[in-house]
């Protein structure tokens, strides 16, 4: 599923695709405006949206084999829920 398949979704409950597209955007949007802040998102049932800090380290180029050195750098981490671990269970 892609954002159109999300949006076609939305738009059997809300009938209007520009009213659909227009609450996935929001909810997408918002959701990455949190992150940024540095705000956890968690919806209950679904999961949790944080933001992760991800060390410093020394890495390998896979063409080359020469070490190379990464930077540290904030990472979007999102956990699932027990509700949603559930349903993908069954």
């Amino acid at each position: 599923m892609n954002k159109a398949d999300l949006v076609e979704a939305v738009v059997k409950v809300v009938e209007k695709k520009n009213l659909a597209e227009a609450a996935v955007d929001c909810v997408m949007d918002t959701i990455a405006k949190a992150l940024k802040k540095g705000d956890k998102v968690t919806l209950i049932g679904f999961g949790t949206f944080s933001v992760s800090k991800r060390a410093a380290r020394t890495g390998r180029n896979p063409q080359t084999g020469t070490k190379i050195k990464i930077k540290a750098k904030k990472v979007p981490k999102f956990m699932a829920g027990k509700k949603l671990k559930d349903m993908v269970a069954k």
